[in-house]
C-alpha cells in the first residue's frame, strides 16, 4: 500500500482484486459464520504464552514477550445495483520477541501449540544472538511493571460481524440508489470491518487479553457531463472508527450542520450514509459547473474531515521519534523537527495550536487499553501553545530523550509482524470558548471552505507540502458564495501552523482516520485517527490545479 493511499481507496469498484491479500486484511478466506466462532480462550493462551516465555528464558533471553493473535476481517464491495465482492478472512498465529545478548530477535509461527511457541521462542533467541554480533549498543528498555491478568475491549454496542451480510449489502445498495437518484453517473461503495483478538504476555508479568473492533463505510460518486466528457467525483465524508455497527445507525445528536449555504453535514459517532450519498451526487454535479479558483492568498476554513490528513502528514509523522532520530525513513521520510531543532524553541505553530497524542480516545481507530509491548495507553502533549514539547516514543526509545517510560504506541499489523513504533491518535484541541463554524466564517473577507480529503504531496522531512480536498466553497465578505474547483494550498509546516488563527469549540469536534497508514520495511499498516474542530488559517497560498504552468 503506497503512502498516498492514506487518502482512501479511489477504485473501490475493483475491490474484488484487492482481497483477501489486502494489507492488514490478510489471512485465510473463510465463511462468514466462522467470524462469529470463539477460538481465543485466555486460560489456554496463558498456558501457551508461558511455554514461549519459559523457552526464551531457558535459551538465554533477558526479556521476552509473546503475542497470540486472531485477526478477522470482512469487506463488502458494491457498484450501482450490483454486489462486486464479499470477502471474509481469518489469520491466527503467534509472534515471539526477545532480547538476548542485548539485541532484539523475533520469530513467528502458525503452530499455536506449546511446542510450536517454544520453538518460535528458541528461534527468536538464536536470531537475537546472531544479530548481537553486529549490534553497536545494547537495547535499553524503559521499565515497565507487570499488570498480571487484565483485559480490555472496544466499547461496542453491536458487533458488525453479527449483522447479517444481506442487511449490510442492502444498506450499501440503498446508498448507491440515493446517489443515482440524485443524478450521479456512477457510484461504488464499500464496508470494511475488522476484529483484532490479541493476547499479550511478557516476562515483566503481564497477561493482557484485548478485543479490538474497527469499521469503515465509504463510497465514491461520479458525475459526468456527457456533452463535454468532463467528470467530477465526490468521496464519502465518513470516517473510519473504532466502533461496532452502531456507527452505521444514524443518530440526530451526532449530526453537525456545516456552514450555511453548503448543505454539508458532519458526523460524530454515527454516520448517515444515505444522506451523505444523496448530497454527494448533488455536489459532484455542482463541481462540473463550479468556477475555477483564482490563485492567491486566502483565509482557509478547514473541516475536520479534511484537516485530519494535514495533521497526520505535517505533525503526526513529523513527531514520531524514530523518524526524528533518522532511524526510520520508509514511506514518509524523516523529520525536520529534530532534537536540535526542538532545543532552539522555534514555534511549531501559533498559540492556538495545542496537539495531543491519545491512545485512549473512545471511538478512535487507535484506541486500545495496552499497546503491543504491554504498556498501558495514555494521553500526552505533543505541542502546547504552539511549542513542540514532546514526541511519540516506545520502550527502547525513551532513554534517548531522557525519559523513563514509553508512550504506549507500539503496534504490529498482525501476529507474524514484529511490533514497532507507530503513530498514536494525534489531534488538535478545540477552542475552550464557544465558536461556531458560521461565526468563524463571518470573520473571513476572502477565503475558501474545504471539506474532505484530496490529493496531497509532502517532502521527506515533513516540511514543504501541498494539499487538495473534496469539496470547496468560496467565502466572500463573511458568507459562503458557492462551489469552486481546482483548489490546492501550499505551505511549509511552520508557516502553515503559525497561520492558525482559531478553532471551533468542542461541539464541532470530530474524528478523521485511516485504516491503512503505511510505515516500515517490510511495510506494515496501522489504523489511526485525528480529531479536530473546524479550524481557520489566515493568508495561505492557494494554487489552481487545473492551470498549466
Amino acid at each position: 500500500m503506497k503512502r498516498r493511499d492514506f487518502v482512501g481507496l479511489t477504485g473501490l469498484g475493483v475491490g474484488a482484486l484487492f482481497l483477501p491479500s489486502f494489507p492488514g486484511f490478510g489471512g485465510t478466506p473463510v465463511d462468514a459464520a466462522r467470524l462469529l466462532e470463539s477460538t481465543m480462550d485466555a486460560a489456554v493462551n496463558k498456558r501457551l504464552a508461558d511455554a514461549a516465555l519459559n523457552a526464551a528464558k531457558s535459551a538465554g533471553a533477558s526479556y521476552a514477550d509473546v503475542r497470540i493473535g486472531r485477526y478477522l476481517n470482512q469487506s463488502i464491495f458494491t457498484r450501482e445495483k450490483q454486489v462486486q465482492n464479499i470477502a471474509n478472512g481469518e489469520s491466527f498465529g503467534a509472534g515471539v520477541r526477545v532480547i538476548a545478548n542485548g539485541t532484539w530477535g523475533f520469530a513467528a509461527t502458525n503452530n499455536v501449540s506449546e511446542a510450536g511457541l517454544a520453538k518460535a521462542a528458541q528461534t527468536a533467541v538464536q536470531i537475537a544472538k546472531a544479530n548481537a554480533k553486529v549490534q553497536k549498543e545494547p537495547v535499553k528498555l524503559a521499565p515497565q511493571k507487570g499488570y498480571g491478568e487484565v483485559s480490555w475491549k472496544t466499547p461496542i454496542q453491536q458487533n458488525a460481524f453479527e449483522v447479517p451480510v444481506k442487511d449490510k449489502v442492502d444498506l450499501l445498495l440503498a446508498a448507491n440508489a440515493k446517489a443515482l437518484d440524485g443524478g450521479a453517473s456512477f457510484v461504488n461503495s464499500a464496508l470494511f470491518q475488522v476484529n483484532e483478538q490479541k493476547y499479550f504476555a511478557s516476562t515483566d508479568g503481564s497477561y493482557i487479553d484485548q478485543d479490538v473492533h474497527r469499521i469503515w463505510p465509504t463510497f465514491g460518486v461520479t458525475a459526468i457531463d456527457r456533452a463535454s466528457g468532463k467528470f467530477r467525483t465526490r468521496e464519502a465524508l465518513s470516517s473510519p472508527m473504532g466502533m461496532g455497527y452502531e456507527y452505521m445507525v444514524p443518530k440526530a445528536q451526532d449530526k453537525i450542520a456545516g456552514p450555511a449555504g453548503t448543505g454539508l453535514v458532519g458526523y460524530k459517532y454515527s454516520y448517515d450514509i444515505l444522506e451523505d450519498a444523496a448530497l454527494a451526487a448533488q455536489q459532484a454535479k455542482g463541481k462540473l459547473t463550479a468556477t475555477s479558483v483564482t490563485p492567491g492568498k486566502y483565509d482557509l476554513v478547514l473541516d475536520p474531515n479534511h484537516l485530519g490528513l494535514t495533521i497526520h502528514e505535517s505533525i503526526g509523522h513529523a513527531t514520531e521519534l524514530d523518524r526524528v532520530l533518522g532511524y526510520e525513513a520508509n514511506y514518509a521520510g524523516t523529520s525536520f523537527a529534530t532534537l536540535d531543532w526542538k532545543k532552539q524553541n522555534k514555534p511549531y505553530g501559533s498559540k492556538v495550536v495545542n496537539i495531543i497524542a491519545d491512545k485512549t480516545q473512545v471511538g478512535s481507530l487507535g484506541a486500545v487499553g495496552y499497546d503491543d509491548e504491554g504498556v498501558k495507553t495514555k494521553q500526552w502533549d505533543i505541542i502546547k501553545d504552539g511549542q513542540l514539547v514532546d514526541y511519540q516514543k516506545i520502550r527502547d526509545q525513551a532513554h534517548i530523550v531522557g525519559q523513563n517510560e514509553s508512550d504506549g504506541c507500539c503496534y504490529a499489523q498482525s501476529w507474524q509482524d514484529v511490533q514497532f513504533q507507530r503513530m498514536a491518535n494525534v489531534s488538535l484541541k478545540p477552542n475552550a470558548q464557544k465558536l461556531s463554524v458560521d461565526d468563524m466564517i463571518k470573520g473571513v473577507d476572502k477565503g475558501i471552505y474545504i471539506a474532505g480529503r484530496g490529493s496531497f504531496s509532502i517532502d521527506q522531512q515533513r516540511y514543504n507540502f501541498q494539499f487538495g480536498g473534496t469539496v470547496f466553497y468560496a467565502i466572500e465578505k463573511g458568507k459562503i458564495a458557492g462551489q469552486i474547483e481546482d483548489v490546492a494550498y501550499q505551505a511549509n509546516t511552520q508557516e502553515f501552523w503559525n497561520s492558525c488563527a482559531a478553532t471551533c469549540d468542542q461541539s464541532d469536534y470530530r474524528l478523521f482516520g485511516s485504516f491503512f497508514d503505511g510505515k516500515g520495511q517490510p511495510s506494515q499498516v496501522s489504523a489511526v485517527s485525528h480529531g479536530s474542530a473546524t479550524t481557520r488559517f489566515n493568508g495561505v497560498n492557494v494554487i489552481n490545479t487545473a492551470r498549466k504552468v
